[in-house]
């Protein structure tokens, strides 16, 4: 289940309820904060919550406020809807220390969810459960939704004032991950990248592959008749992540012929040294770019030494994870 959908499902049961529900929602991040732009959380009366905007001592202060404020103002109250604060991880700040020191800082709503936002909630768990994006809008004027309509970058907000600010973000996964080859190292892959914000794709030849079976942590399993379909299978994108680990030589020459035109965040091949250093040879022999081959991590993952395959997992998860937050 994406993680996203918890604390909308959690919102959308309190208003059924006619619970008093409060949204807390990292707008802004900078530096080393534990909350991240789009880190959120939902408390309601009943003291139930979800999610999270950072954690630590900063977290449980916020959901303390959230608490008391909807114990003190249990009715919708127009001029209390929303509140921003700026929260500083640094106890030399002037004001609005967090009681962090970790540095940076995360700007946080505090919005009570009000009936008219149920329509908007609605359709953003019915996006999420069907796997797909959709735009969020949080403004003054509530929580919007917009199912058909992409925003071009993941996160964006603006504010001129407090009765003047727009937060947008892309809803649903942000990243897609292509394994490319069903067994075991891929099983393991699946499980741990199931937990992230990766919507996963896992590829193979073998109808009958006992792995693919046991795997539940996939959204798509995909068989081909050959992996050089490949090319046609797996988009280009900024947002894309491809790794190869089919069972031998020529199936992971096979997809990585079908892909090295292609531009990916990252794309990685499982394999000895041996083997690693045999395939780009023979690329590199049949006159293909040093400057695409070395686009390929490969030997894949980070230097940990890796033996079993769930450490394999951890090793190319690592890799995954650093590449992503590179930029």
């Amino acid at each position: 289940m994406n993680k996203q959908l918890l604390p909308w499902a959690l919102s959308h049961k309190s208003l059924q309820q006619n619970l008093p529900v409060m949204l807390l929602y990292v707008l802004e991040s900078h530096g080393s904060s534990p909350g991240r732009q789009g880190f959120m959380m939902v408390v309601n009366a009943g003291g139930e919550m979800e999610g999270s905007i950072g954690g630590g001592i900063m977290e449980h202060k916020f959901v303390e406020l959230a608490k008391e404020k909807l114990k003190h103002s249990p009715a919708f109250q127009p001029e209390s809807e929303f509140s921003i604060r700026t929260q500083y991880h640094d106890k030399s700040a002037a004001q609005n220390q967090s009681g962090m020191i970790c540095s940076g800082d995360q700007t946080i709503l505090l919005y009570r969810i009000q009936p008219s936002d149920a329509v908007a909630i609605g359709g953003i768990i019915a996006c999420l459960d069907q796997n797909k994006n959709g735009l969020l809008d949080l403004s003054p004027a509530g929580i919007k939704f917009a199912a058909d309509q992409l925003p071009e970058v993941d996160y964006q907000f603006r504010m001129q004032s407090d009765r003047d600010w727009l937060y947008q973000e892309k809803i649903g996964y942000k990243n897609q991950l292509f394994i490319i080859g069903g067994g075991h190292c891929a099983l393991a892959l699946s499980e741990l990248m199931s937990r992230m914000d990766f919507y996963i794709r896992v590829f193979d030849d073998r109808p009958d592959l006992h792995t693919m079976r046991l795997n539940k942590a996939d959204h798509e399993k995909i068989i081909v008749n050959t992996y050089s379909e490949l090319a046609e299978q797996i988009p280009t994108g900024p947002h894309q992540y491809v790794v190869v680990m089919t069972f031998g030589y020529r199936t992971d020459d096979l997809a990585v012929r079908a892909l090295l035109t292609k531009e990916f965040r990252y794309i990685g091949v499982l394999g000895s040294k041996t083997k690693i250093e045999k395939l780009i040879g023979d690329y590199r022999s049949e006159g293909i770019s040093d400057d695409r081959l070395n686009r390929i991590h490969s030997p894949i993952g980070l230097a940990i030494n890796s033996q079993t395959p769930e450490e394999i997992a951890v090793s190319i998860a690592g890799q995954i994870i650093q590449v992503k937050n590179a930029g």
